[in-house]
């Protein structure tokens, strides 16, 4: 069969397709942590001591000796070989925000010319990539090629399969020759240390005497598109930034909400499986997935994790969605936004405490005690996220993740909390040094005021609060879908940290006055809901009135990330930063500058790949068509005798609209080109930056209509790209 169009000809394609076997896998289970160098593995490869060793590191950190590192080596070796695995890698997350990899063969050569497969304690405990192309921020030259990876052993190595093997990666930080942090990972450990010591002050306030660690914990919500993979050969804008730079909405699009929750299609559910098996045999606890709001919009959501394991596997997750992604003939999309005036994608991260001896520190307890310590925990936050929410709202800065903040299906760029009515209610008690009433028989007096014990899930939850508690936990719903959690929760970690050394400062100031500990608290805590009043809020975050009312209270509203980004060097944070000893200041300014360079560069390869389609793509079949219908009109005026007269106004009015939306769309590639060549003589990055929020993202979203009421007016046989009525509702 042939066809004059490849849109209709992929949409053939598509539904020519045979059906998805059914293939029961019994083994999906049985599988789990096959492929994980984990608990399992250990116990079984490794000698009794040295397995207790290295689990008790794994739990509460401490120094690796090379002894043990050299026994560990030669079992993780054994294991990857029995497993059809002849290369290593230093697995790390750039500045990039993807990950990296670099593969090393076991093989050696004896003395006597004879080849053997070793894997000895130095090849696992420390690599050295070529650094010189990562960015740095322009703290290196690319003469300057040096860089180390160092083996995380708290997060487990893991083979990730391919057609012919497969490779086993360890987890591993990445530094410069001179020790600054390359990557994302590297702050994170150092937040979770820096907030275990803080936490750990305020458990021994409270009299805890049995837990020695406190534990980030989270649990990463991830969102994604799916269209088949012959849509996305035919979209050089998705293949290049993405997104879709260009494209009409349909007749139907999300508002009968008949996606969300609703049945799984069986091409999509095959995937789905697949990629749970994938994930199961890498030791990553698949546990939710459903459809979102969007159409071929879905979510899989983990069983939570200590943070560094968490972003490891959050990374792994993207890289198996899109490897099984392409086994199907589809393309992952993971952009936050792939298509314009259709709900986008995030990443909810739900974040949390807990001790080692399993308690949830955002827990309340059963006693006075205990609720006035989970008190301090809640209210360091709430000072955490008024303190710093110029660094939280940076934390989730990207060119992709501005375009669903705030676009009535994300939190918009204004840093709020959400508590619920109870919780509420008993810090407006405190604040006022009210008794507080509750409806329920328990109360619990904790010396000046009353309250009720407070449970999980006591009230409603708020999904448009970009960090609402949700009983247990805060939930962090402004993070972008295709990025790195690490430095979000690198930000929450040292924000909180500072909060609670403040906190447990002033509670013992007071202590050591002779004020009873529940007296103390409570008085340190009214002073610290009173400060903080203005970052709580209850209400709807997408209204328009909340903007007003934000600004009012002197929160931080920055809804570009070209402006958002730089409160990562302002003075205010980078000492929280550095007092906390999770940056250096130098790396600081290195994140900043790559931060930028990404957000620059994203925005130049969506100008540079718009312009490009509308040359070589819309404006010729436009062209073509304006000339056809001007050979329609002039046989129409010939005839005219015969015709109704409405027929040539009508065509002519067509004429006109098509010459404007042609003439529209050329002048705005000769404004593109006229912007790049502005910003190129810009070499300061910040200013830079500022100079495409202010510019050239208006100019795109303004550009767009042009070309996109030109694809309602074309006949649909002679339009090259595949549409969104296709790309969303066939698969």
């Amino acid at each position: 069969m042939g066809f004059n169009n490849l849109r209709k000809q992929a949409i053939f394609e598509i539904n020519s397709r045979n059906k998805i076997n059914r293939v029961i896998d019994k083994n999906k289970m049985k599988n789990y942590g096959e492929n994980c160098f984990a608990d399992t593995q250990m116990r079984e490869r490794l000698p009794k001591d040295i397995y207790k060793k290295m689990k008790k590191i794994m739990k509460e950190g401490g120094k690796l000796d090379m002894n043990i590192a050299n026994i560990v080596a030669h079992a993780m070796k054994e294991w990857a070989i029995d497993k059809g695995v002849t290369h290593f890698s230093h697995w790390f997350q750039p500045l990039t925000g993807l990950t990296a990899e670099k593969h090393d063969a076991f093989i050696e050569i004896d003395n006597d010319g004879i080849a053997v497969e070793r894997f000895k304690a130095n090849q696992l405990v420390q690599g050295e990539p070529d650094a010189s192309s990562f960015p740095s921020g322009g703290s290196r030259s690319t003469f300057e090629a040096r860089g180390y990876t160092a083996w995380d052993p708290t997060s487990p190595a893991f083979i990730m399969e391919s057609p012919r093997g497969g490779i086993l990666c360890i987890p591993s930080v990445f530094i410069s020759y001179n020790g600054d942090a390359l990557d994302k990972k590297t702050p994170l450990l150092r937040s979770m240390e820096t907030i275990n010591n803080s936490s750990m002050k305020v458990l021994k306030l409270f009299g805890n005497k049995t837990a020695r660690r406190v534990i980030t914990t989270i649990g990463t919500e991830q969102e994604y598109f799916l269209i088949d993979r012959s849509f996305y050969n035919l979209r050089p804008d998705l293949i290049m930034t993405g997104r879709t730079l260009i494209g009409a909405m349909p007749a139907k699009g999300q508002e009968l909400n008949d996606h969300y929750f609703g049945s799984i299609k069986e091409r999509v559910f095959a995937y789905m499986e697949d990629v749970e098996t994938e994930l199961y045999k890498l030791g990553i606890p698949a546990k939710t997935r459903h459809n979102e709001v969007a159409p071929n919009q879905y979510e899989l959501a983990p069983i939570y994790d200590e943070a560094n394991i968490g972003a490891d596997r959050n990374q792994i997750t993207m890289e198996i969605f899109k490897k099984v992604a392409i086994r199907h003939n589809l393309a992952l999309l993971l952009h936050e936004k792939p298509f314009a005036d259709i709900n986008g994608s995030g990443k909810h991260n739900n974040w949390s405490l807990e001790d080692s001896d399993g308690n949830n520190l955002l827990d309340p307890g059963k006693t006075p005690e205990e609720n006035l310590q989970f008190l301090v925990f809640l209210v360091a936050t709430l000072r955490a996220v008024h303190k710093y929410g110029g660094l939280l709202r940076a934390s989730v800065a990207s060119a992709g993740n501005d375009h669903r903040l705030g676009g009535h299906e994300a939190p918009p760029a204004i840093m709020s909390v959400f508590l619920g009515e109870m919780l509420n209610n008993v810090l407006n008690a405190i604040k006022q040094g009210k008794n507080l009433v509750s409806n329920d028989n328990s109360i619990l007096d904790i010396g000046v005021t009353k309250m009720p014990p407070i449970i999980q899930h006591n009230t409603d939850r708020n999904r448009t609060s970009p960090f609402a508690f949700t009983g247990s936990k805060f939930e962090f719903r402004a993070v972008g879908s295709a990025e790195s959690v690490s430095f979000p929760n690198t930000v929450i970690n040292g924000a909180v940290a500072e909060s609670l050394d403040l906190i447990v400062k002033e509670i013992s100031t007071l202590r050591e006055k002779g004020v009873d500990i529940k007296k103390a608290s409570l008085k340190i805590l009214q002073k610290y809901i009173i400060e903080t009043e203005a970052v709580r809020f209850e209400g709807n975050n997408y209204s328009a009135d909340w903007k007003k009312e934000a600004a009012n209270r002197g929160l931080t509203i920055l809804k570009n990330s070209g402006y958002a980004l730089d409160a990562i060097v302002s003075p205010k944070n980078v000492k929280m930063l550095t007092d906390q000893k999770i940056y250096k200041k130098i790396e600081l300014d290195l994140l900043h500058q790559a931060k930028l360079e990404k957000y620059i560069n994203a925005l130049e390869i969506e100008v540079k790949t718009f312009m490009d389609i509308v040359k070589t793509k819309v404006i010729p079949i436009a062209i073509q068509y304006q000339s056809n219908l001007v050979e329609s009109i002039k046989g129409m005026r010939e005839v005219s005798d015969i015709l109704d007269e409405n027929s040539t106004i009508d065509s002519e009015i067509l004429l006109k609209k098509i010459i404007n939306n042609i003439n529209e769309a050329n002048k705005g590639v000769s404004k593109f080109s006229n912007l790049l060549n502005e910003a190129a003589d810009i070499n300061n990055l910040s200013t830079k930056a500022k100079y495409f929020a202010d510019n050239v993202v208006p100019a795109l979203k303004d550009v767009r209509v042009f070309i996109d009421e030109l694809e309602t007016i074309l006949p649909d046989e002679t339009w090259p790209l595949p549409k969104y009525s296709e790309m969303l509702f066939i698969i």
